[in-house]
């Protein structure tokens, strides 16, 4: 398959990128700073794009089987942007007339309770609640377009570099946890779960989670 990564060159979007090459897929992984990307591939085009531009969304994804967007804030910019960033993601890919979209999405939408969700907590960390906010928002959005095959994957509570397994659980808006009460799952094994969902989609116009 033709699979393009938007946030190539981040922590999760670089497994995700090494991921798909891993098995055999053609990669086209995007970036602000092409320049930057050092990873050397037969299968592998790097590319120069910005996710907050339609036209260079239309680029990206032009003449692709699926486009996975895996932007993060972490680089400084403040978190409002991932609440903007689905108008112009939609908007083109629709113009290339690629229907397959992987949102890397964050976990604060994802249910602890009937009708409470994990970033309405008490103990929520405060330094994450803007982001989290931030992050349900643009589900709102996403959750309203019924053109693309868009599915938007949420991590565990926790999430970080580790080992590749290829052993987790997944689920739907739950969050899901572990026997000893703890939701985690390496950067590996979320980047996985992706390119599963992609060459085995089970979550079309849905919200899913991966944990262990």
């Amino acid at each position: 398959m033709k699979i393009a990564v938007f946030g190539a060159s981040g922590r999760i979007g670089s497994r995700i990128v090494q991921e798909a090459l891993n098995r055999g897929h053609d990669v086209t992984a995007i970036a602000r700073h092409p320049e930057d990307y050092t990873v050397i591939h037969d299968h592998l085009k790097v590319a120069k794009g910005d996710l907050f531009d339609a036209q260079d969304v239309e680029t990206g994804a032009f003449n692709q089987d699926a486009v996975v967007c895996a932007y993060s804030n972490t680089k400084g910019a403040p978190a409002s942007t991932i609440a903007e960033l689905p108008i112009p993601l939609i908007k083109g890919l629709k113009q290339a007339h690629t229907k397959r979209l992987i949102i890397v999405g964050g976990a604060g939408s994802l249910e602890v309770a009937p009708g409470t969700q994990l970033v309405d907590t008490p103990n929520f960390p405060v330094e994450y609640k803007s982001t989290a906010l931030a992050h349900r928002d643009a589900l709102k959005i996403f959750k309203n377009e019924k053109e693309l095959d868009w599915t938007y994957v949420s991590p565990a509570a926790e999430i970080a570099p580790g080992e590749r397994s290829g052993k987790f659980r997944t689920g739907g808006t739950q969050l899901l946890k572990d026997e000893q009460g703890k939701s985690f799952i390496s950067m590996q094994d979320f980047a996985v779960a992706i390119i599963d969902e992609i060459e085995n989609p089970l979550h079309i116009r849905e919200q899913m989670t991966v944990a262990y």
